[in-house]
Parts: structure tokens; C-alpha cells; sequence
């Protein structure tokens, strides 16, 4: 058992009897004496990807699960399977589309800085790295003098991923993307 103030984000639980990953925490401390630290947790479900809620005081008790973080490298996509390499015995791990839906619009060939969790026999998923570098492959013309706090605009990137530059960029360039939200960082 792990203690709701212990547990960080990335973290995997068990929540009535499936495999969960803390996505987000917030902390809230009332004002009233005597009142304790809440943690409001948003989870998601790693076998039917449905995200669960949950309030937490920092005493209360939460199921972990002991489970196996592999690196691997993204290898290929071989019709509707993603196919990843083990860096330590370089066996391939055959995932599904749907078991890494959200994720696949951040994978670039040959790339490294994965990992994949199993628990009890079973690939539950992977977990990105932080940031990675795509290209924008289409957006609308640049704008010289534009400001890097000025308007944005939609770019598509490299993998078919859609988010908002701003408008000084244009195609052709590389750019950092947060995989957790989806956003901008700057120039690679």
C-alpha cells in the first residue's frame, strides 16, 4: 500500500482491480483548523484508457502495483501494430493502436527515451519522454517582425500532429512539443 501524499505523477495504482496511471495531482490545503492536505487525482485506466477521479487525504491508503519499466526504441508501424525494441535484449514488443492511442502523434522513427510497463506478464503501455522535436510540415506563411508573444497559428507536424506556433515559424522548421499537453515549447 502506498500513501496518497507519496504518490507521484507517472505513478500506476490498482483501482478496483485494474492497472491505473496518475496523469494529474493537485494539492489543496483548506483554511479551516484541523482540516487536512486534499489531493485531487486524475487517473487513466491502462487496459480501457477511461480516466477516473478521485479526492484523496494524505493519509489514505491506495493499492500500488508492482511492475517491470523497460526502455525501448521505436522501430516501425506494420499496419494497424506499433513495434518497439527492447534495449536490453532487443526482442520486439507488439503494441496495438488502440493501447497507445493519444501517444502515437509524438513517435518519430528510430526514437529512444521510451518505456514500457508490464505488470503481470502484460504491456500495459508506454510513457514518452518529457519533449520531442518535430517538424512542421505545413502551416501558414511566416510573418517577419512577428514577436514571439504575438498570435498563433495552426501548424501540422511531421507525425499529423495538429498545435499552435507562433506565427514568426514556418515550414520546414523544428520545434519542441511538451507530450503531456499537447503544446509548444520553442525552436529545437
Amino acid at each position: 500500500m502506498i500513501k496518497a501524499s507519496d504518490l507521484k505523477k507517472g505513478g500506476i495504482i490498482r483501482i478496483n482491480g485494474a492497472p491505473h496511471i496518475l496523469e494529474e495531482l493537485s494539492i489543496s490545503t483548506p483554511s479551516a483548523r484541523g482540516a487536512s492536505s486534499l489531493y485531487r487525482m486524475r487517473f487513466r485506466n491502462l487496459i480501457t484508457k477511461q480516466k477516473y477521479d478521485g479526492t484523496y487525504k494524505g493519509d489514505d491508503a491506495l493499492e500500488d502495483i508492482s511492475f517491470d519499466r523497460r526502455a525501448v526504441q521505436f522501430s516501425y508501424v506494420d499496419q494497424d501494430r506499433y513495434v518497439f525494441t527492447d534495449l536490453e535484449d532487443y526482442s520486439e514488443i507488439h503494441l496495438t493502436e488502440d493501447m497507445i492511442s493519444e501517444q502515437k502523434l509524438y513517435l518519430t522513427d528510430a526514437m529512444e527515451d521510451i518505456s514500457v510497463f508490464s505488470a503481470d506478464g502484460r504491456v500495459l503501455g508506454i510513457e514518452l519522454p518529457p519533449t520531442v522535436v518535430l517538424k512542421v510540415v505545413e502551416t501558414g506563411p511566416s510573418m517577419k517582425g512577428a514577436s514571439a508573444t504575438a498570435r498563433t497559428k495552426p501548424a501540422t507536424l511531421s507525425t499529423g500532429l495538429v498545435v499552435q506556433v507562433p506565427e514568426y515559424l514556418g515550414t520546414g522548421e523544428l520545434i519542441r512539443v511538451d507530450t503531456r499537453t499537447g503544446k509548444f515549447l520553442g525552436r529545437a
